[in-house]
Order: structure tokens, then sequence, then C-alpha cells
């Protein structure tokens, strides 16, 4: 009896061939957060917690007008900010969290956002994804960000069977290039949004269906769900029916 493939060595092997495949489809692949520096692009990544770029992208242009450095927002009144991003979730947090950082910089950091992962990671409202973005799009470091796309689509392409970030981006790191690392997580981030969306897989119009194990799965997934719902709501119809009787 022949012994099953190792996951690992399956998901080395289909990483070349993922990679050329992302390259041919998104070779601008980048950060769509709007910045003009690093300061801008840590404040917009804090902010896009649990919010789509494409809102955050809405309200930084006046923030940032009003507040372009880090001494600015550091001596920010939180009400003026909290009224300039109340569209975005959570937005009383991430007030504290971005005056909390900016503070940071301007007093441990001489103004300047740090190009170190640890100091990075000391910053109120900064986790190691933040700094991930920071670090491969403001400083072109080697580092691959894991957000809700990229944990999806790892885990559908093969190339991970984690379910923690952190250990989807060790994985992620051990078979792709370091000098790629930035643009596979743009390219998955932005195929997650484009076609391979959670509630909506296009597997049909899919760039990656012949490279990728779950082509055609996760659609089958949502219908049979669908379906599920609609007996669901089906049985609960009748029942209310026999119970009010004719």
């Amino acid at each position: 009896m022949s012994r099953p493939e190792d996951p690992r060595k399956r998901a080395k092997l289909n990483a070349g061939r993922i990679l050329k495949r992302l390259e041919r489809l998104y070779p601008e692949a980048d950060c769509e957060l709007s910045h003009g520096d690093a300061f801008q692009l840590l404040v917009a990544t804090i902010l896009s917690a649990q919010t789509t770029d494409k809102a955050v992208n809405k309200v930084t242009p006046a923030l940032f007008r009003r507040y372009p450095t880090p001494q600015r927002l550091a001596a920010a009144d939180p009400q003026d900010v909290e009224a300039m991003i109340s569209k975005i979730g959570l937005y009383r947090n991430k007030t504290k969290s971005i005056i909390g950082a900016a503070q940071a910089i301007v007093e441990r950091f001489g103004g300047q956002v740090p190009e170190h992962r640890r100091d990075l990671e000391s910053l109120p409202g900064v986790g190691r994804k933040t700094a991930n973005v920071v670090l491969s799009t403001a400083f072109r470091e080697p580092a691959l960000a894991v957000d809700t796309h990229v944990q999806r689509l790892a885990r559908l392409l093969g190339l991970s069977v984690e379910r923690d970030p952190l250990k989807i981006e060790h994985d992620l790191t051990s078979v792709f290039s370091r000098q790629r690392w930035s643009f596979v997580s743009h390219a998955l981030i932005w195929h997650g949004r484009r076609v391979c969306q959670a509630r909506a897989p296009r597997c049909a119009d899919c760039g990656l269906n012949d490279v990728c194990p779950s082509a055609g799965h996760a659609q089958k997934q949502l219908l049979n769900a669908a379906r599920k719902r609609a007996d669901s709501v089906a049985r609960r119809g009748t029942a209310v029916r026999r119970k009010v009787g004719p």
C-alpha cells in the first residue's frame, strides 16, 4: 500500500504553478489602501481591520489632509477624529489606536514610522498583519500579510491546511520565495475580492481553476447550504400551518 502524499510536498509542487498564474492574472497587484507615505499606510491599515479598503479609502483623504503627520495626529482631539472616521466599523477603538500609534511614533521613534517588526508591533493597534503590510508595502521588506482572503484562498488552493494566520503565513513563506511574498499576498487578496469571493465564488470564470483542488467544491457547498436553508424554511412553514389549522 502506497503512503498518502504529504500535503506540504504537494503544496510546494503546486506553488510554482499558482505563482505563475497569479503573475499572469494580476501583474500589477499591490496594496489598495490609498496612502502617500509609511505613516498614512500604517493609519489606513489600522483602520481597515474588519472594514473594506473601499470604506477606508472614503474617509482617509479628509483625515490625512487635517492630520498628515504623526505630530499632528498625536495632538488631535479624539472627538474630531471619531467624527471623521465614524462611517467605518469600530471607529471609537480605531481612533484610540491611531492617535496612540502617532503618539508612540513621536515619543519613541523621533516622528518616523519604525522599520523593524518588533518596533512596529509595539505600537497601539498594530499586530503582525498590519506590521507585514507596512514592512512589505512601505519599506519593501520581505513580508507576507495574511488577511481573511489569504487565509481562505491558502486553504482552497491546498497551500495550507491551517486556520491560524501565523501558521498559514509560515506555510506560504515556506513554498514561495522571499522576493515574491508581498506579491503573493496582494495577488491572493485581489483574487479573493474579484473572483473567489467567499459568498459567491466564480469557479467557472477562475483563472486558477485547473490548479485549484477545491475548484467547484465551494459553489456546491453554497448550493447545498442554500437548499438546506430553503428546506428548513419550508418545514417551519408547514409546522406553522398545521398548528394554525385550516
